[in-house]
């Protein structure tokens, strides 16, 4: 099989002018191309009346020798790379494991669903713990909170099994580097548990909210057929650490029922909110140090604006779907302004975990048919400058914040909100315009200016009109914001060692995904959650051999 890359053809091009564009860029007759599957498809919408579809494909020809003799100096032809999954530990180098505790995974998000994945795959047995509920039981806890203000701390956007990633657009593609393909791994699991196959080769894939569902359902019955063990409403409250010279050792876990769970393996996928835990594992000694996020809005626009910005003539094409946009000004402060979780055809959410704040968050369904595009727009903050002195300053800057949002907003779970025009004018806004918020429960208008610190005032007032030179259009005065975002991720690291992926000074306490500060989305987590997972069962069968 080879591997041809760069094949473009016109956007509305026809079924049989792909595999007549192969024919061409090999120069063969047809009868020597005995098949052909996609690999990669983009698009380049820079020339919005002649926009052109990127292939890459895997091609299989007679004699592939010769061929790739004959066009030696193309460089967008070569042997297909090996993009399948290889295991780093089973068999005999695992016999025995059954006789050691069981290795143990925190937390149901990407990252913990995938660590759990892996280590049932290997044989492992793990037991999944879940602070939070089943993923139904969970949805419907959350939109009672979206319907009628009533907050469950423990089941919510933020925990319950599928992690927050479960109420956001299901974006599935990343900027990690990925040579060994782990990506692949997470897309084609997905695909497996009742994802579109596109997924597998879309630039830009997403899944939506009721596909996840189903998915992560689908997943964990996998598991569990292999051996894995899942509890749910089992919050980890301590840990046992024995001393060492060299790091303490993780030797147990404790429950909030007081169940004790003996391990000497724990996989930390606890999110990016876990707040407790991350105090918890601060008194505990666990090594800790703070980390720069982002705080800012949710900014609702017309999705029909976005489209029609991107895509000129083009707007509303099935292949390209509903538009999306990634923004970046650097403010004259110094500060960083840019867009984050753009969700196309979406809407605004309620994402608090805690009673008395507000936090937004977005969602997409796999249609991405809701009348307005939502983004954070946020502004970059860094431990050294706006939260030092100590691991979980972070923390306590985002509750303040969140705090404020809830005041600002009547108290009632309602986000305070503002027409981006007022914003910028210094005024508070008093009436909708044309753009109708779709964060529930409601959105009450104010002056959103009251929330922030003043540098992120300053620098999202000078950024908005500077983003209509890249966005046509952006810069509208009834586009609506709404607060408060500062969930972007994590405000801390759990620090890790490079080679063996455990804690910097606890040996067994593998901190994995966003909550530990190693990832950033659905993707990134699954893959950070696969890494672990190995490191996990090589160090049992190291353990394995030392026994």
């Amino acid at each position: 099989m080879l591997r041809l890359n760069e094949v473009k053809l016109p956007l509305n091009h026809t079924e049989d002018e792909l595999p007549a564009a192969i024919l061409a860029r090999l120069d063969i007759p047809a009868a020597d191309l005995l098949g052909y599957t996609v690999f990669k498809r983009s698009y380049d919408a820079r020339k919005k009346t002649a926009i052109v579809l990127i292939y890459s494909l895997d091609v299989d020809v007679r004699d592939e020798a010769a061929l790739l003799k004959r066009l030696k100096h193309d460089a967008h032809l070569m042997p297909s790379p090996d993009t399948s999954y290889k295991y780093v530990a089973a068999g005999e180098q695992l016999a025995g494991h059954d006789q050691n505790p069981r290795p143990v995974v925190i937390g149901t998000g990407p990252c913990g669903l995938f660590a759990a994945l892996i280590l049932a795959q290997m044989g492992l047995r793990p037991i999944i713990l879940e602070r939070g509920k089943q993923v139904r039981e969970r949805t419907v806890d959350t939109f009672g909170f979206w319907r009628k203000r009533e907050l469950n701390p423990e089941s919510n956007v933020q925990f319950g099994e599928g992690g927050a990633g479960t109420f956001s657009d299901g974006k599935l593609y990343s900027q990690i580097k990925d040579p060994k393909h782990y990506g692949r791994k997470v897309l084609t699991e997905f695909v497996k548990a009742g994802a579109p196959e596109e997924i597998i080769y879309v630039s830009k894939p997403h899944i939506g909210t009721f596909r996840l569902v189903k998915m992560v359902e689908q997943m964990r019955a996998n598991i569990e057929a292999m051996g894995g063990e899942y509890r749910f409403g089992n919050k980890v409250v301590d840990i046992e650490i024995e001393p060492g010279a060299e790091g303490g050792q993780v030797r147990g876990l404790t429950l909030e029922s007081g169940e004790k769970i003996v391990t000497n393996h724990v996989v930390l996928a606890i999110g990016h909110s876990a707040r407790d835990t991350f105090e918890m594992l601060h008194r505990r000694g666990v090594y800790i140090e703070a980390k720069p996020f982002s705080i800012g809005f949710r900014v609702e626009h017309p999705q029909s604006l976005i489209d029609t910005c991107r895509f000129g003539p083009n707007a509303g094409h099935p292949i390209l779907g509903a538009a999306d946009y990634k923004l970046v000004h650097h403010a004259s402060n110094g500060r960083a302004v840019y867009s984050f979780c753009m969700c196309p055809g979406g809407t605004v959410v309620a994402a608090a975990s805690e009673p008395g704040r507000v936090v937004t968050n977005g969602m997409s369904q796999y249609s991405r048919n809701e009348r307005n595009a939502n983004s954070a727009i946020v502004v970059s903050i860094s431990p050294e400058v706006d939260y030092p002195g100590h691991p979980l300053a972070g923390i306590e800057f985002q509750r303040r914040l969140e705090e404020k949002a809830f005041e600002l907003g009547g108290g009632t779970y309602n986000a305070p909100g503002q027409l981006m025009g007022d914003f910028v004018a210094g005024r508070a806004s008093t009436a909708f315009g044309a753009v109708v918020p779709s964060y529930k429960p409601g959105v009450h208008l104010t002056d959103l200016a009251q929330i922030l610190p003043e540098f992120a005032v300053t620098a999202l007032r000078e950024a908005f009109p500077a983003f209509d030179k890249q966005v046509r259009g952006y810069f509208k005065h009834d586009a609506v914001l709404t607060g408060l975002e500062t969930r972007t991720s994590s405000p801390i690291r759990i620090k890790r060692r490079d080679d063996t992926l455990q804690s910097l000074n606890t040996r067994g306490l593998f901190p994995a995904g966003e909550g530990a500060g190693y990832a950033g989305g659905i993707l990134s987590a699954g893959v950070d959650g696969i890494k672990v997972a190995e490191a996990v069962a090589l160090s049992m069968a190291f353990d394995n051999r030392r026994s």
